[in-house]
Parts: structure tokens; sequence; C-alpha cells
């Protein structure tokens, strides 16, 4: 059984502003993206990568990947339009590549922080679930809202749980979900987890933790910064 992780770094990071994609700006001295592989590169447990690439930039990311010696990434692919299109070609990439009981771990480029143990933690219930995705309760107060102005409800945060980046999944059931998505046209799906729900599966959690955190705007970057001057038992604690 193989696990092989599917890393997206197909977006433009629109939101971070400037000319270069989000993954690729520097972070202590090395792009955000080299930080996410490294993760994977040293986890024992993961057999090979795959990173979706938005398409200009391909070829720079090959450059550091010989740079930092990134040796278990084993194809760089072109990106999709959405989200949820470069996930589609990172799986339809592995067709063929990957038996039905293998799995990938899908990963945001611009989530640096990840702990061994979480990677590990991830795993552990993905092999005895079928699928496992970092979650963490919900501890705020939560309102519906139509209009992003107003709310006028209270959702009960209890029955909340916030989704994060990594997730796993066995490869044969997640590869049928997404032909079926693209024989109907689908691709608005923000994370695969949400391709599960939409066709009636179940999303089983793995310990999530606060600090994973998605790379977005500009202020991220420091924030980045400063959690890396933590150990990672700190950090997943």
């Amino acid at each position: 059984m193989k696990n092989v992780a599917v890393i997206l770094a197909g977006g433009i990071g629109s939101r971070i502003g400037g000319a270069m994609p989000k993954q690729f700006l520097s972070l202590n001295d090395k792009p955000v993206i080299v930080h996410t592989l490294e993760n994977f590169q040293r986890n024992k447990n993961i057999d090979g990568i795959v990173v979706v690439c938005v398409k200009d930039w391909m070829a720079h990311l090959q450059e550091i990947l010989e740079e930092y010696k990134i040796s278990k990434v084993q194809a760089v692919i072109e990106g999709g339009s959405s989200g949820h299109d470069s996930t589609r070609n990172g799986i339809f990439f592995l067709r063929g590549k990957l038996e039905a009981d293998d799995y990938i771990v899908i990963h945001d480029a611009a989530r640096p922080i990840l702990p061994q143990a979480a990677i590990d933690c991830m795993l552990h219930v993905a092999h005895e679930k079928g699928n496992a995705s970092l979650a963490i309760p919900c501890y705020e107060t939560v309102l519906y809202t139509e209009d992003r102005k107003s709310g006028c409800s209270q959702l009960d945060r209890s029955r909340i749980m916030r989704i994060q980046t990594p997730q796993a999944y066995r490869f044969g059931p997640m590869l049928r979900l997404y032909e079926r998505a693209e024989a109907e046209d689908r691709h608005d799906f923000v994370y695969a987890d949400l391709v599960l729900v939409h066709y009636g599966e179940t999303v089983y959690f793995s310990k999530g933790f606060a600090n994973n955190i998605k790379i977005t705007r500009k202020e991220d970057i420091p924030l980045c910064k400063a959690l890396m001057n933590f150990s990672e038992e700190e950090l997943f604690s």
C-alpha cells in the first residue's frame, strides 16, 4: 500500500497581491512551497509526491526541486482553473499508477507548517476508515447569514468542525467520485471532502491544530515566521 501526496500549487494568490504566486514567496529564506514539500519529503510514510502547479511557474518549480533536493517528487503537472480542477488533475494523473487500495494525501502548498505527528495521525485514521481530514472544533459564536452583512440565527458550534488540509483518501473510491463529478460537469467543490459529502459519503476527522495557517494575506507571512519558532510538539500538542 502506497501513500502519495498531491500538493496543490495551482493558484496565483490574487488575495495576497504581487506578481509572484504565494507558494513561491520567501519564508525564512526558502520558498513557502519548499517548507511544505520538506514536511512530506521527511515523512517515512509518504512514498511519493505529485505537485499540481500553476502553468507559468512549472519550470521555476523544477529548478527549486533540484536546488533543495526534494527527491520524492515524481511529477509536476499543470493546475486547473479552480481548486477542484487542480485536485482532479492530480487524481486523474495517478489513474493507472496507483492501486485502488493505495492512498492519496491532498494538501495546500501554502500551508507550510505541518508537524510529522499530524501526517501520521491522519494516515492512521484514513487507513482505518477510508479517509481522514484534519479538523478542529469551532469555539467561536457562529451565525447563519444570507448576505454576509447580517445574521438572524445561531448555529450550534458544538456540531461544527473546521476542516483543514492535509486530507487522505483511499484512491479507488475517490477516483470514482471525481470521475462522476467530471461526467456531471461539476467544478465547484472547494475541497475533496466536499465531493465525498455531496455524494453521500462520510468524512472522518483526524486531529488538526489551530496554527495550521494557509497563507492567504500578506500578514500571514510574519505569522508563519513566528510560529516556526515553536517546536512541532508545541504546535501539535
